[in-house]
């Protein structure tokens, strides 16, 4: 049964593959390639679509994906990282379809401290923002991976770690052209007053022992219209893409995977020594709300002031009535329209 799903598996991958291109393939071409029966072709195409991937299917033309995508390619991936990079990845999962990049890892991880286990996914069932949120991704639209690592111990101000993953984030854009993306606290990646993308940690571990985190990266690549309007919906936020911010000069997927890999790897290692400490006045730089008119969300209560940044274990600082007011978690948004 296990080897069946294998082959199964490997035939809906190399199905993709043949499809990529966006282009029309027809049933009995595609059966040749695969070396099924044309109704082989037609079940794996269900199961396809069956995962929420798209499939055109046109008489006498065939089947096509409605745009050409570039699949997530482990041997891709690791060649957009530096040999160290590599040498600190444990484990590297490619996947098609997963429930959450965060859960698969947290589940399994394991590595050795100073270590890191990667796992990005073309489909996620059940991927999760934050606050409950589910985290929408059709396929070929944009990156869903997630990062476990082992800290020997917590490191200092353990609690702005997805603010240095967010310096690592926009590091990793800016590699690209991408230089005027910019962060909203406490975990998103926004361009022009836009969502781009967002960060989720979870973290297991001991007092003063070793402690292991999942960073879960989320980044809008190329957004169909239909899927915007849902995020937008969903999160009542407008949606931004790395296409729209490119165009002609978008990289493909596995560049960027590997890029932010790399990114979030090295500042791991900083971060383990010096915490927000080595990230505070970048990130200050890339601060998305800095000096803006602010609502925040801080459980049943709607507070109004102007953002004044964070402190150094990484905490919003919102002016109130002359009084700066500290905020560890919550939910904020600019009053006013601004742009990033």
């Amino acid at each position: 049964m296990v080897q069946r799903r294998s082959q199964t598996q490997a035939r809906r991958l190399r199905l993709l593959s043949l499809l990529s291109d966006g282009a029309f393939h027809s049933g009995e071409k595609l059966a040749k390639r695969l070396r099924v029966s044309r109704a082989g072709i037609w079940k794996l195409i269900h199961s396809l679509q069956d995962l929420g991937i798209e499939i055109e299917s046109v008489a006498r033309q065939g089947y096509r994906l409605p745009r050409a995508v570039d699949l997530l390619d482990k041997s891709a991936l690791l060649a957009a990282m530096s040999k160290n990079t590599q040498a600190l990845l444990d484990h590297v999962d490619v996947m098609l379809t997963v429930d959450s990049t965060n859960r698969y890892v947290y589940d399994n991880v394991s590595v050795a401290p100073g270590h890191a286990q990667l796992c990005v996914a073309e489909v996620q069932n059940a991927g999760r923002g934050r606050r409950g949120r589910t985290w929408l991704a059709p396929f070929g639209s944009g990156i869903c991976m997630s990062i476990g690592w082992q800290f020997q111990e917590a490191p200092p101000t353990f609690s702005a770690l997805s603010l240095a993953v967010g310096v690592a984030a926009i590091r990793a854009l800016k590699r690209f052209g991408a230089d005027d993306v910019a962060l909203k606290w406490p975990n998103d990646l926004i361009w022009r007053g836009r969502k781009l993308g967002g960060i989720l940690i979870e973290m297991r571990g001991e007092s003063g022992g070793p402690s292991t985190v999942v960073i879960g990266i989320g980044v809008n690549m190329h957004m169909p219209t239909a899927a915007r309007l849902a995020l937008a919906e969903q999160q009542a936020a407008l949606i931004a893409d790395v296409h729209e911010i490119l165009r002609d000069r978008t990289p493909t997927r596995n560049a960027v995977a590997g890029a932010l890999t790399e990114e979030i790897v090295a500042m791991l290692r900083v971060f383990a020594l010096s915490g927000f400490a080595a990230f505070a006045d970048e990130w200050r730089q890339l601060d998305g709300l800095a000096d803006a008119p602010v609502k925040v969300m801080a459980g049943t209560q709607t507070l109004l002031g102007t953002a004044r940044g964070v402190d150094t274990d990484g905490a919003l600082l919102v002016e109130m009535e002359g009084e700066l007011r500290r905020f560890v978690s919550g939910e904020v948004s600019v009053r006013s329209e601004r742009r990033a």
